[in-house]
């Protein structure tokens, strides 16, 4: 079976089935507000520069409802009108956490995000942080080429 999904280096998912699909499943795990969870993997994506994952996020997000309009001005979150409060929080973890390197995770954010998030949602939020950067990951190091994804492809696998 060929994999829908081409990688210049080599498929990460046939050299390692166990600890992909150990992955897999935590990311099934999750259980999250669907339009968070996309905002959050698309941002965590951008900055880390994951050209598969901006594709793959992309069109889930589109495929749930999302508009095209917030989607393009995600990059630029802090300036747009278009995030609440609670998208606000979630997307400023999201980058504390992907650069956790530059300055960590701030009290200030964390703050932030459990004024809008209960506990239980927050750990939630914190984990599909934590998977989305993991897959950034892999995709990046397999070099995993963007275009090929369509929506429902990762619920399919």
């Amino acid at each position: 079976m060929s994999n829908p999904f081409p990688a210049e280096r080599f498929q990460l998912s046939d050299r390692t089935a166990k600890p992909f699909g150990a992955l897999l499943h935590l990311q099934r795990s999750i259980d999250l507000d669907p339009r968070i969870e996309n905002l959050v993997s698309l941002r965590a994506s951008q900055v880390n520069g994951c050209a598969f994952c901006i594709d793959m996020h992309w069109k889930e997000a589109r495929a749930a409802g999302e508009t095209e309009e917030r989607l393009y001005s995600l990059i630029t979150w802090r300036e747009s009108p278009l995030y609440d409060e609670r998208e606000r929080a979630g997307l400023e973890l999201t980058e504390a956490v992907t650069l956790v390197s530059e300055g960590h995770v701030p009290d200030e954010v964390w703050d932030r995000a459990r004024g809008q998030f209960d506990d239980d949602e927050l750990a939630q939020l914190v984990f599909a942080i934590t998977a989305i950067n993991a897959w950034n990951r892999l995709a990046i190091t397999a070099r995993v080429e963007p275009g090929h994804y369509r929506a429902g492809m990762l619920e399919a696998a």
